[in-house]
This record gives structure tokens, sequence and C-alpha cells, in this order.
């Protein structure tokens, strides 16, 4: 499933086709993605102009001039391609390929910009739902949602409070939406490799008994931070290549330090050990024994 990264990376890759355009005809091709599509989806949206596009967590979200939101979640497999005359682009790519079959292509917007959207979607897990904007915050999908990694209210402080006095693990707590949002499996193992940190460690340590950050909690933050950054870095230079000259995506997989390369050299300066790979929650985890404790 895309992660953070991937989804700011297709957010800045759809703002200029969408930003300040209306949806001048909007097609559904089929009645749901994960859910039902809202009643009257298409006539809602007609005649819409975006106001904004954000994200919160995973998701991605359209202010209308309407007073609602368009909430666009990708799920497991959906992609968006955008349109013109001159053929489409696809904003994000990720490790594990996109779907190309156009039986697929399940919702289609128009926009005044002169762009057609298309949200491709083979298993469809993705969902699409108008939320008013009073009741975002509240709305089931978005009320435990923990903070935003790249946020200035998530600190090494607020971190530590989220997992003290919990036995979990390492990894399952940082996994755990409501902890943190938008992380997922790749920048877990990524972050905690960073850090030096075992994804097997208890998330309570990262608090002193007096319930203050830890050390770790300290660093534990930069690298989250760090690893989240360096990822939308590369999707956003891949998007400019894209849209302007060679049409070929950077991969941020060409960065991974540990996931996905069990077997392999740790990529720590001066360690000698290999990258593991273990399952925790039916997940696979990657990381180095040797340097992360």
């Amino acid at each position: 499933m895309p992660e953070l990264p991937e989804v700011e990376t297709v957010r800045r890759g759809l703002e200029p086709a969408m930003e300040g355009a209306r949806f001048v005809h909007v097609e559904t091709r089929r009645g749901d993605l994960r859910r039902p599509f809202p009643h009257d989806f298409a006539k809602r949206l007609e005649g819409a102009t975006v106001t904004g596009l954000g994200r919160r967590a995973k998701y991605l979200l359209a202010d209308l001039s309407t007073g609602d939101v368009l909430v666009m979640h990708l799920g497991m497999s959906g992609s968006f391609r955008v349109g013109d005359v001159d053929g489409e682009t696809a904003p994000g790519e990720f490790h594990h390929p996109r779907s190309d079959d156009r039986a697929h292509d399940h919702v289609v917007f128009w926009m005044s910009s002169g762009k057609r959207i298309v949200f491709n979607d083979p298993r469809r897990f993705g969902l699409m739902l108008l939320v008013p904007r009073p009741e975002l915050e509240s709305h089931p999908l978005m009320r435990e949602v923990g903070p935003e990694p790249l946020g200035n209210a998530f600190d090494a402080g607020l971190l530590a409070r989220a997992c003290q006095g919990s036995r979990r693990d390492l990894k399952a707590a940082l996994m755990d939406q409501g902890t943190v949002a938008g992380l997922g499996n790749i920048y877990v193992c990524e972050a905690l490799h960073r850090a030096r940190l075992s994804p097997k460690r208890v998330a309570a340590t990262l608090a002193t008994k007096a319930g203050l950050p830890h050390e770790r909690a300290e660093l534990l933050v930069d690298a989250i931070k760090t690893v989240l950054m360096d990822a939308i870095r590369a999707g956003g230079s891949s998007l400019r290549d894209h849209r302007q000259t060679t049409g070929e995506l950077g991969y941020f997989q060409h960065h991974f330090r540990v996931y996905d390369r069990e077997g392999e050299p740790c990529a720590t300066s001066g360690c000698k050990g290999r990258v593991k790979r273990i399952t925790q929650a039916g997940r696979s985890t990657f990381y180095c024994p040797v340097c992360q404790k």
C-alpha cells in the first residue's frame, strides 16, 4: 500500500491539474470501490471548484467550493493518470508497479484546467467520499489518526508519551496510525535502521521512567522525518523530470538501506552485519541485527 511519501508525491502531481480548477464532468464506471460512492457523487462534484488539494496521513483531501471535501484513498492498487491532448502522465510511482489495464479505470474527472484525471484500481480497495468540511476531523476515517510526522507537533516528547507503558514491539507501535500518521512497512523499517533501533525493541523504552523522551526517541523522530523527506524529494524530482524531459521516473527504492535487501550487507558505515528478514504481525520486517539494538 502506498505510504505517506507516495501519497504526497501523487498530491503534488495532481495539484496543477486540480487546484483552482472546476469539475466539468465526472464519470463513475461502477457503483463502488471499497465502499459505494456517495449518493449523487458525480452530480455533487460537477460545477464545484477545487480550492485546495491537501493530504492527511495516506488520504488525499480536495477542498471544494461547495463546502465539502473530496476524500480519496489509493488503497492497495489505486493510481491516477493525468491526461490532455499530448498524452498521459502518472503522478507518482511506487515500489510495486501500478496497473496500466484500462479495464480498471473506474473514475474519470474532466477538469476546467483542460486535464482529464483517471483513477485506476484493479483491486478496488481505494475509496472516494464527500464529507462536509466541519465534520472531517470527527469522521470515522480521521478521528483516530495520529499526528503528521512532518508537522511541528511531532517531536520526541509526543512520540515518547504515545509509547509510554506500551509492551508492543516498536515496529507495531509505529505502524499504528494512531501513534503517527502515514507510516507503513517500508518507511518504518527504513527509519528504524537509520535510528539504529531494533524493530523488536519494546516501544515503552522510548520514554524514561519519569515519562520523558529517551535519547532513542530523539534519534527516531529525526530518522522518521529525514527518511520521509528524502523519499518525497525523490518522488518530486521524478515527477518534474517526467513532465518536462525524459519521461522516466526515479524510485526511492534505489535508496533502501534494509527494505527488501535480505542477506545483503548493512549500509551503516563500519557495520559488518547483513540484513535479516523476520515476520511481525504477518508482515516482513527487514533490519540489521548487528547495529540495530
